[in-house]
């Protein structure tokens, strides 16, 4: 399969002229072993730095593309983080003519940063699809200890190979079912938004995430029906959902405040510093988190709503410890502050049809239970406890407005 990316261009009826840097998506099984012909196809040529980490250096069956660097890193303890991903690029023996990245979420934000730094084009092989950032634009990246999703280059062309994918251990697979199912959630907290602050809305960006949500529900139910798992329309629906992003040059139509728990987990501020686990393991506990209290929302026939307080800051050195300045920084500009909160009650009724489109809590539980994910704090290493003030913790950390960071506003 070839995503024809040619479609999503152009003048939308949003009123935006929408562009794409990503020009060739490939999903087939044995795509690595037309690799140079794709490249020839991108108009890529020249110097080809290659990175790889440890582990998908040494898959079984991958397929070693010509490089005239190899660059290898270690797996473990790779992250996203500023300084290793610098380190890396100390690694280069010259200035690549384009960089290409073998591996995970995790990697690629290593070829996103260097494409960026250096002007260069790069090119994503992912090895699993347990998150959608392949086709993203967006890095997600530590910062001073703070995770940041900052603007960035996007790949040229993602060549999936199947062949590699379907090798995977299925854990890996399952992860990226719960990061589209996260879309419930985020698809729900963009729609909110536009209507109680008349932020900006796209509706066929929209349309691209729910697609992508469809496909992955269709594929979760049928793996846990115990069907064999359709791995090429779950890669699929995983690049669709990074073009939104690519679109928009944010992750709001793949990231609202369900997202929020992998960013916990890896900061790890009081009641997460044990925390671990994948990318979409953390946001698909975070789904359920956010089914569950927004549901709970709905129940209310109406809503009483006060006027924007700045947050508490003595709240937030309680609960973010050394965390505190940035996200004191994160939150000086409060989005909250950018509407009339009487907003909220005046079109609640139109809020609690959004979350009626939401699975309930105990739907996608007994889901997640059927297709073998992690459904629990306790399975991440999370403290239970979080759990009461996990709308008001998530929501301090990413400036956006959510139905999460809303409650703010509105009367307990």
């Amino acid at each position: 399969m070839i995503l024809d990316t040619s479609k999503y261009l152009g003048k939308c009826a949003c009123g935006r002229e929408h562009t794409l840097r990503t020009k060739l998506v490939v999903c087939e099984y044995g795509a690595l072993k037309s690799f140079d012909k794709y490249m020839d196809d991108c108009g890529l040529t020249g110097f080809r730095t290659v990175i790889y980490d440890t582990n998908t250096y040494n898959l079984p069956g991958i397929t070693h593309i010509r490089a005239d660097q190899e660059i290898v890193l270690e797996a473990k303890g790779l992250h996203s983080e500023k300084g290793l991903i610098e380190d890396c690029m100390k690694r280069f023996v010259r200035k690549p003519d384009y960089v290409v990245v073998v591996g995970g979420g995790t990697l690629m934000d290593f070829g996103r940063w260097s494409a960026w730094k250096l002007g260069i084009p790069f090119v994503a092989i992912p090895t699993i699809v347990s998150s959608d950032g392949f086709t993203a634009d967006i890095c997600s990246i530590i910062i001073d200890g703070q995770k940041k999703s900052i603007p960035m280059q996007a790949a040229d062309a993602v060549i999936c190979d199947m062949d590699v994918i379907a090798g995977a251990p299925m854990f890996l697979n399952i992860a990226g079912v719960q990061d589209i199912l996260a879309k419930h959630v985020s698809i729900a907290d963009w729609k909110i938004a536009h209507i109680v602050s008349g932020e900006y809305f796209c509706q066929k960006v929209c349309d691209m995430a729910q697609e992508a949500l469809d496909i992955m529900d269709r594929c979760a139910h049928e793996i846990a029906a115990g069907k064999k798992p359709d791995l090429e329309a779950m890669a699929y629906t995983q690049m669709l959902s990074g073009l939104t992003m690519q679109i928009l040059s944010n992750s709001r139509a793949a990231s609202g405040a369900e997202h929020l728990v992998a960013h916990l987990v890896e900061m790890k501020p009081r009641g997460f510093e044990n925390a671990h686990g994948l990318h979409g393991e953390c946001v698909g506990v975070g789904t359920l988190m956010c089914a569950r209290a927004y549901h709970k929302l709905a129940q209310r026939e109406s809503v009483t709503v006060h006027p924007f307080v700045p947050i508490d800051e003595e709240w937030v050195r309680w609960e973010f410890g050394d965390l505190a300045e940035g996200i004191l920084k994160e939150n000086e500009n409060d989005v909250l502050k950018t509407f009339d909160p009487q907003s909220i009650a005046e079109h609640w009724q139109e809020i609690r049809q959004v979350i009626a489109a939401i699975p309930s809590y105990e739907e996608l539980n007994l889901l997640y239970a059927d297709i073998g994910a992690k459904h629990t704090l306790e399975e991440l290493g999370i403290d239970p406890a979080v759990e009461d003030s996990f709308l008001d913790i998530s929501s301090a950390i990413r400036n956006r407005l959510t139905l999460a960071r809303m409650t703010r506003l509105i009367e307990k």
